[in-house]
């Protein structure tokens, strides 16, 4: 595959650290990360995070993040959604995420995956989501449009997210874990497609790449679980995120792709553990996914943050009953935007 030239000027690549000592993680993606800025969250349950010399790295601390955002929004960047304190610090173009329990895959033939490359390329070539080619991504090497393709819309539409996939321990829920214990993803498909319109999905943090520009305001954090102790539902807010995207680029008429690049998942955690976090989260899922599907934005919403303060009102006024955590989602959104703005306001000053 002929991939997209990357320039390591319009590239952050976002860790959310949730070990002390990243020494054997940093030097695993040494060979392709070493040429582009890395941004490490430190989660707040850690100390210190340990890295090697040789990176173009910026570790951020949750003194960092107060000083950002302030004590009572500091809260939001806890857990899994640290990586998106990441994402709204960053100043590129592309952002790319990966967690620091994942190794870089090999193909087939034994080659290192270059996920920046192969991310970069897939934001770089258009989406096709109103009309689905066949033979998967027609813009890669080797494919084209196949026969009774439109040739009105064979320019595609840019393309704001990249879904990367990865070997080993498969992107299952804890249910699903906890059924078949020694489920391992071990096919490695070359290919990559577009999400067609109006298709909901599944997102993570895990391995994935996005056009700020595009969708920044929309990759949010939002869903937490109102409960004692503030038990959060870790992979469920990201699902969430991935709901409000999808819905975001769909209004706006581009893109989003799933497939390669891979990354390798080493073991991680308990389903069972995982299992009591989700369940709530999972349980609720079956109203929200509905309730997306049949969202309709106005023609006023025409930026991504209109967007998300549209989606954040009809949560309020159509789920907000139903469960508290939606109201308290629909708050955090507009709580977004709002930080966003703010932010973005001062870097570009």
């Amino acid at each position: 595959m002929s991939l997209a030239s990357v320039n390591e000027n319009e590239v952050d690549i976002v860790i959310g650290a949730f070990r002390s000592d990243l020494t054997s993680f940093m030097e695993e993606w040494r060979p392709i990360f070493s040429r582009f800025h890395l941004i490490i969250v430190k989660d707040s349950g850690l100390k210190e995070v340990k890295i090697p010399e040789g990176f173009d790295a910026r570790v951020y601390t949750e003194s960092d993040i107060v000083n950002v955002v302030g004590p009572l929004n500091a809260p939001l960047f806890s857990g899994y959604s640290s990586r998106y304190f990441g994402y709204l610090v960053s100043n590129k173009k592309y952002i790319i995420s990966i967690d620091d329990d994942c190794s870089p895959a090999k193909t087939k033939n034994g080659d290192l995956v270059d996920i920046v490359a192969q991310h970069i390329n897939n934001l770089k070539n258009p989406a096709t989501p109103f009309f689905f080619n066949t033979l998967y991504d027609p813009y890669q090497k080797g494919s084209d449009f196949v026969r009774g393709y439109p040739f009105s819309l064979r320019s595609g539409v840019p393309c704001a997210i990249s879904c990367g996939l990865w070997l080993n321990v498969a992107d299952y829920d804890a249910p699903t874990q906890a059924l078949k214990p020694d489920m391992r993803n071990t096919r490695y498909v070359d290919a990559v497609m577009t999400v067609p319109l109006k298709s909901m999905m599944p997102m993570s943090g895990v391995n994935i790449a996005f056009d700020r520009e595009l969708v920044g305001p929309a990759m949010l954090p939002a869903l937490k679980l109102v409960k004692e102790g503030k038990v959060r539902w870790e992979t469920m807010e990201d699902i969430w995120c991935g709901l409000v995207v999808k819905t975001v680029c769909d209004h706006l008429k581009i893109g989003v792709k799933s497939g390669i690049p891979y990354v390798w998942r080493n073991e991680k955690g308990s389903a069972v553990d995982s299992l009591k976090k989700e369940w709530e989260g999972v349980k609720l899922m079956e109203n929200v996914v509905p309730f997306f599907e049949t969202l309709k934005l106005s023609e006023s919403a025409v930026t991504a943050e209109d967007c998300v303060v549209e989606i954040a009102a009809a949560v309020k006024e159509r789920l907000g009953s139903s469960h508290a955590v939606f109201a308290g989602a629909a708050k955090s959104m507009v709580e977004w935007v709002n930080i966003w703005k703010l932010v973005r306001s001062r870097v570009s000053t």
